[in-house]
């Protein structure tokens, strides 16, 4: 599991910390089930969402369904108050946790790898006023690897969609599944 540890003489530093330096897969395309899902889960959301803030890993996967979820989004239900991307690797992510606080959106949506996303959810945790609880994922997020990766904790109420249609969430240190298959509840 990942722990904080110290980086530049500064104690509590999220960053994970992993021995045999974990890569994660890069993610798979979307589906449209996926997409629907998500939509169906951030619309039927309470308290109602309207502004989201979008962010995803710098994989081709990952940046289409970023593109995809910002137009259904707009075209249909709010606004997109910004998209922001984060490497897989860095020395901090510090500056797309900012961006991706900023403006004060109803919601997140993200996609990525595991390993960049448990970088940078852990920094939204650490230095931002984020709530996992308010955060809506596609699939490559709802993977037992995020979980150990950043710690439940820092995931406790995490939601997804499910590459079927079925949805996910992060609750008791466990990722739960639901198989349901109907995209708006």
């Amino acid at each position: 599991m990942g722990r904080l540890s110290e980086s530049r003489g500064r104690p509590g530093s999220p960053l994970v910390r992993r021995p045999g330096g974990y890569r994660s897969a890069p993610p798979g395309a979307h589906t449209g089930a996926e997409l629907a899902r998500l939509v169906g889960l951030l619309a039927g959301a309470r308290p109602s969402v309207e502004s989201v803030a979008v962010g995803h890993g710098r994989d081709d996967a990952s940046r289409a369904a970023a593109r995809a979820f910002a137009e259904v989004w707009q075209s249909a239900h709010g606004t997109v108050l910004t998209v922001v991307d984060w490497p897989e690797d860095a020395a901090s992510w510090l500056r797309p946790a900012r961006r991706l606080t900023a403006g004060a959106p109803d919601a997140w949506v993200v996609t990525g790898a595991a390993r960049g996303w448990a970088q940078l959810s852990r920094r939204l945790r650490h230095s931002t006023d984020w709530r996992p609880d308010r955060t809506f994922a596609f699939a490559p997020l709802g993977d037992a690897a995020v979980l150990e990766l950043a710690g439940a904790d820092t995931l406790e109420g995490l939601r997804g969609a499910s590459p079927d249609g079925g949805s996910w969430c992060v609750g008791g240190g466990l990722i739960i599944h639901d198989d349901h298959d109907d995209p708006e509840g």
